[in-house]
């Protein structure tokens, strides 16, 4: 481990320099890409200097406790090599941490897709209920949401939604809400006062870049036709919604959401590619239901990541055990406790699994 973190600390001192040269700082693209990857070592270059520097001033801490001092000074150097001691054990769980392999995907944007499950208009509903939950968070992150398709349910729910999140980092936030979530309440269609459970799965997919995925222009079927509002009516005289059909695999993209038929065709085209891309990933999936599946399951009430309780306002994440509450809050897209809870969970099974 330390001779890998000498090494990243020597390449960014090259890079720093290289950054510097008079013949490269004119050269933009060239800066930017060194730029880039002197961004991505320097906290644990960072960390790792910190570290050094703690190191260097236990030992010479603990050297004083060696010489002649009063009984004062004997106990302040013991208080400060304890607090020595617990800065470098810190500083060293960070650079484990920090050592991890990243996920690649991790800063791209990304295509979510909400599709109700179990419970009928209810479900729709929480469908609804997530897609603005999700797009209060990315809101607050600075994001841009879009919508690519939507699929109303006719009393303000939705049968399925897809929509992009376009920012630093959405991957690295938003790939922890892939699964189905449940929902406990009182619908607002139920006139007796019942509780209902109903479920909606999420799939988190991150975009591809064309370069990554080679898709032969005849392997697709492309159909425009007029889109519809709710209820099914045609609200534009020109065919502008886009349908794609992968002829190898059967799989569907559409998009009308747009005005524009262009816009529509490249949105449509872009979920396609990330679709394409995760099943490419996946090759031990043997068909693309399988896949669909270890993603979001079939929305049955017994598979969950997470049950939203209104009547007792709880909110549980099964992966964590763990229950928050203040569940209106979570709603409005305040999802950064979970998010980051899930986060470290996650990093502590691969650095438990890398120790091992």
């Amino acid at each position: 481990m330390w001779d890998r973190l000498g090494k990243i600390e020597k390449r960014y001192e090259e890079l720093e320099k290289q950054i510097s040269k008079p013949e490269i700082a004119t050269d933009l693209k060239k800066v930017q890409t060194l730029a880039q990857e002197r961004a991505g070592i320097e906290d644990v270059v960072s960390s790792y200097r910190k570290y050094k520097a703690t190191a260097k001033q236990l030992e010479e801490t603990k050297a004083m406790l060696e010489g002649e001092l009063d009984e004062e000074m004997a106990a302040l150097a013991k208080q400060e090599i304890a607090k020595l001691e617990s800065q470098q054990e810190s500083l060293l769980q960070e650079l484990k941490l920090a050592l991890l392999p990243r996920d690649a995907r991790d800063e791209r944007d990304i295509i979510i897709e909400i599709r109700a499950g179990a419970g009928g208009d209810e479900a729709g509903l929480f469908a609804a209920d997530l897609f603005r939950m999700y797009s209060r968070y990315a809101q607050s992150k600075g994001w841009d949401v879009d919508v690519i398709d939507s699929n109303e349910s006719g009393i303000g729910g939705f049968k399925e939604i897809i929509f992009e999140v376009r920012g630093k980092g959405a991957f690295s936030r938003l790939k922890y809400e892939r699964g189905v979530h449940r929902v406990q309440r009182v619908p607002v269609t139920e006139s007796s006062g019942r509780l209902h459970t109903s479920t909606a799965t999420v799939a988190v997919l991150p975009q591809a870049d064309e370069v990554e995925l080679d898709i032969n222009p005849d392997d697709l079927k492309i159909d425009f036709y007029h889109s519809r509002g709710a209820g099914g009516q045609n609200v534009n005289k020109v065919a502008t919604a886009v349908r794609i059909t992968h002829l190898p695999t059967g799989m569907v993209s559409t998009c009308q959401d747009e005005r524009s038929q262009l816009r529509n065709r490249t949105k449509a085209m872009s979920v396609l590619r990330a679709r394409l891309l995760d099943i490419e990933r996946t090759k031990q999936e043997a068909a693309i239901t399988q896949q669909r599946r270890s993603q979001v399951g079939t929305g049955d009430r017994a598979e969950k990541i997470r049950t939203y309780n209104f009547p007792q306002d709880r909110i549980s994440d099964h992966r964590l055990g763990k229950n928050l509450r203040n569940l209106p809050r979570i709603m409005d897209g305040e999802l950064d406790e979970l998010i980051d809870a899930l986060a470290a969970s996650e990093q502590a099974k691969r650095l438990e699994r890398q120790l091992a």
